[in-house]
């Protein structure tokens, strides 16, 4: 998004001899406790080398010209998780990741820069603040966020602004205790992060009334942070799903069933940077339309996480109907796991997908045991991503709760796997029986027909095309 920044007064900086004579710093009288600097000058002001953090910003959406300010809006701080320990390609990384935080936030008035390490975020004070951080926090690659307040980088606007804060928190919240906790990044600064946290601390203490200091267990842990770019007040870090920026990781090709292990496959390979599309297989007649409609809700909501959703539709009921009239009734599961998989790694070439991705999870049922994954994966050549592999149920439960996609699953619709299953299947398959097996069935014309035949549909957020 276009933006012009409208700069105020340049600070002013000393090159006088005070910022000369004096190697081991002048004293500078700062409240009740005294401070040393390390750059010799005596002066109040920034050091040298600080710039002034824009107060004003313009930018253009359509014919609409916007502006946003410190009054008019609120500021919040986006903190990157592995993005920070890139090397060479980190700002890839960190420009692709503001598109990302960018994008999410496009139809609210905003700008959003990267600031030496933070990225910090200014969107109208007409949106929720709990709005606003849901929507920030969503972003694959963000560690956290905090609502945050700009304030001067000195100490008195540092204390008066800290103290103001807490009497407006504790109007809203029974707070009795705090904590002040400083960071000091910026190493220019005169006053050490200890200190700052102490005289912060002391000016709320003589502005806000019934409220004490409690270091140990405190109501209130309250951040001071003092940067190059500018200092900052903020209490929360609200915690966001970390990993990395959406489409720095290739692109896969979810098999998406509509249980509760498939959606979860898809976030946590979309949470490590891969881009998603889905294939669904369904046996209609026999699966209803509405159990198809459950797969694409499922998908609308993991959009929400990862934008539009291209999803592959297939009828699997001819290839069900020949591997039972064909083959022994206690390996149809793997027999038709084996060509889902046929099927899929065609429809991933096709589309220039790297690789497929399940939700299958070892020992849970027949067709995920150690052999007869062995035996599934025998036909095809590109890789194969369980991210879920080693979890236990619960967790993956636990984590379709948090992601909003459990209560969806978990409606009573049959699915294609359910189609034809036998009573007792086979757990341990053999691969040399199951393969004399498919040689009853014309497999290459059954797999090209099944291709032939899909539907596509693109899924958003709050919308489906077909």
């Amino acid at each position: 998004m276009p933006f012009q920044q409208h700069w105020g007064q340049p600070r002013s900086y000393c090159h006088g001899k005070e910022a000369q004579g004096n190697r081991r710093g002048c004293q500078i009288q700062s409240g009740s406790v005294q401070y040393r600097r390390r750059d010799g000058c005596s002066h109040r002001q920034n050091c040298k080398g600080s710039r002034e953090i824009p107060q004003t910003w313009k930018f253009q959406i359509g014919d609409r010209e916007l502006e946003i300010n410190n009054e008019n809006s609120r500021l919040y701080i986006v903190r990157c998780g592995e993005v920070a320990l890139k090397g060479m390609n980190k700002p890839y990384f960190e420009r692709v990741l503001l598109e990302r935080v960018r994008n999410a936030i496009k139809d609210w008035d905003n700008d959003s820069h990267w600031a030496g390490g933070l990225m910090l975020v200014r969107i109208s004070d007409k949106i929720g603040k709990d709005e606003a951080v849901r929507r920030l926090s969503k972003v694959f690659g963000v560690a956290s966020v905090s609502p945050a307040i700009s304030v001067e980088k000195d100490m008195k606007a540092l204390g008066q602004a800290a103290a103001q804060y807490v009497s407006q928190l504790m109007e809203e919240e029974d707070i009795k205790t705090f904590k002040v906790k400083a960071k000091r990044s910026d190493k220019s600064f005169p006053v050490q992060s200890p200190e700052i946290g102490a005289e912060v601390g002391g000016a709320i203490l003589s502005a806000v009334k019934d409220i004490r200091v409690d270091v140990h267990n405190p109501d209130l842990l309250l951040f001071a942070d003092v940067r190059r770019e500018g200092a900052y007040i903020y209490r929360d870090k609200v915690k966001g799903f970390g990993g990395l920026p959406l489409g720095t990781n290739g692109k896969g090709l979810i098999l998406m069933s509509g249980g509760i292990d498939s959606p979860v496959a898809a976030f946590m390979m979309a949470k490590r940077g891969m881009r998603i599309e889905a294939v669904h297989f369904h046996s209609y007649p026999y699966t209803s339309q509405r159990a198809r409609r459950k797969v694409e809700d499922l998908c609308r909501v993991l959009a929400g996480y990862m934008g539009t959703i291209r999803m592959h539709v297939i009828n699997l009921l001819p290839i069900q109907e020949e591997i039972v009239k064909n083959c022994p009734q206690d390996e149809t599961t793997i027999l038709v796991r084996r060509f889902m998989m046929r099927i899929a790694q065609e429809v991933a070439l096709k589309t220039h997908n790297m690789m497929l991705i399940t939700g299958e999870d070892l020992g849970q049922v027949a067709s995920q045991t150690a052999e007869a994954l062995v035996v599934t994966d025998k036909v095809v050549d590109i890789p194969v991503m369980r991210p879920l592999i080693a979890m236990d149920k619960v967790d993956i439960m636990d984590k379709a709760k948090e992601i909003g996609t459990y209560d969806l699953s978990i409606q009573p619709y049959e699915d294609c796997c359910t189609v034809f299953l036998p009573k007792h299947p086979v757990t341990k398959p053999k691969l040399d029986r199951i393969e004399q097996s498919e040689s009853a069935l014309d497999v290459e014309a059954l797999v090209k027909a099944a291709v032939e035949s899909e539907e596509v549909v693109d899924i958003s957020f709050d919308s489906i095309a077909e």
